[in-house]
Formats: structure tokens, sequence, C-alpha cells
């Protein structure tokens, strides 16, 4: 089967986003490992998410390219997020703003019609989830409301930010990629001749689920772990991200 080159670079940056993404939540925040695999997911969740855009618009498949959006601005903004300096925002804080208020507000405009024709789902996606990722958009577009009117993020504030919008670009790559058409992992493996001699229960619905929902487990983890340590409550200076690095100093995230 052919693929064009916009496809391949969507699956590939999918498939290494999701292998970077668990190694960087595995290794010790701020070790050089971390800061590595966080560089390749950064560069390829925004390769996966440009890449959905562009063939949910070519192929007129709206939720595949909001999807893509949202995903390359969650990575996109809390890569910006560990970077900046305290307290700064530039023009682009204004318009990356109008992507989540945009993309939320139609997300439940079409959430309700669906409900109100008595339907359950739209193109395979339970109404449920539409509303519940409109909700999420919205979320993220009051958050950067809140940024701009304080004119940035000061000291540790920076971390939660940070740290929910990597996880859930992380959630709906793995979305995609375990619950797509066709069953993704079994087609891919099939391609490469390893699908046939490997275990059916590594392809159960089961076990998707569970590798689906676990960057929300690991994120809301996070976000307590910082809300109640006292490890995470040091000066702003210690969060400063280093010219062109996207995560923090050693200090910020202790394994």
């Amino acid at each position: 089967m052919a693929y064009s080159p916009i496809l391949l670079a969507h699956i590939l940056g999918g498939t290494v986003g999701l292998l970077s993404g668990t190694a960087a939540m595995s290794f010790r925040k701020g070790s050089p490992r971390h800061v590595l695999a966080g560089r390749i997911f950064v560069a390829s969740m925004l390769t996966m998410g440009a890449g959905a855009a562009y063939l949910g618009i070519v192929r007129h498949q709206p939720s595949n390219a909001g999807g893509g959006i949202f995903t390359f601005y969650l990575i996109l903004t809390a890569w910006l997020t560990a970077r900046r300096k305290d307290g700064e925002t530039s023009k682009l804080d204004w318009a990356a703003l109008l992507i989540p208020l945009a993309l939320g507000t139609l997300s439940w405009m079409n959430g309700i019609r669906v409900v109100r024709s008595g339907a359950s789902s739209q193109d395979g996606v339970p109404v449920g989830m539409i509303l519940f990722m409109g909700s999420v958009q919205l979320l993220a577009a009051t958050g950067d409301v809140r940024t701009l009117v304080r004119r940035g993020v000061l000291g540790a504030k920076r971390i939660p930010r940070h740290l929910w919008r990597m996880c859930f670009g992380l959630f709906i790559a793995a979305g995609s990629f375990f619950f797509g058409p066709s069953n993704r992992p079994l087609r891919l493996l099939s391609n490469v001749g390893l699908g046939q001699h490997l275990p059916r229960a590594l392809f159960s619905t089961s076990l998707y689920l569970v590798l689906t929902i676990l960057p929300l487990v690991l994120l809301i983890f996070w976000l307590l772990r910082v809300r109640f340590s006292k490890a995470y409550k040091k000066t702003s200076s210690e969060y400063r991200a280093q010219q062109g690095r996207s995560v923090f100093r050693k200090q910020s995230l202790p394994g």
C-alpha cells in the first residue's frame, strides 16, 4: 500500500512522539536524558499535529483536522511556557488564544447538534468525547486569557501549565493511535511482518484503553505532586528556561 509523504511523516511523528513522551516521563526530570527525550517529543508531536491537520483538511475530516491543530497548539504553548522567562509574552500568544477558543466553541456547538439529532456519536466519535474535548479546549483558552492578563507565567506556576499541555497532547496521540480506524497497531505491525507473530493479547481493547488513559493518570499525579510538594515552590529564577531548551533546570522537577 502506497502512503503519501505527509501521511508517512504523520505516522512517524506520532510513533516517535509516543515513545519519546513515555521516555520523558520515565527519566528523572531535568536530567540529560529527560532533556533529549523532551526535545524529540516536541519535534515529533509538532510534526504529527501538523500532518493530522493537513490530512484532515484535504480529506474533509473536521475532527481529525481539529485534533491535529489542537495538539500542535498544546505542544507549542507547553514548549514556550518552559522556554520563556518569567512574565514574558508575545503577539503569538494572542494569536494562539484564538485556536482553543474557536475549537472549543465549535466542538460544543457540534456536540449539542449531535445530541439534538438523537445520535450518540459522529463519525465514530462518541458525543461525550466531543463535549469533553470542547471543554478542555475552552479550559486551555481560559488559561491563555489568564496568562495574558497577568502578562506571563511566573515561577512555579509555569510547571502545571507545561505539564498538563504536554500530557494532554500525549493523550490525544495515544487515543488516535490505539483507537484509530482499522486497529492501527495491528495494521502497522502487520505491514512490517510482525503482527502474526505476536500474542493476540497485545491487540486487546482493554490494553489500548489503559495505554490511552495512562497520560491522563500521570498528568493528575504530577499536578497533585506539584500542588502539594514543597520541593516545587522555588524562586521564579529557578524556572527560567535556558536558551533553545524546552525543559526546566535540574532542580525544577526532581525525579
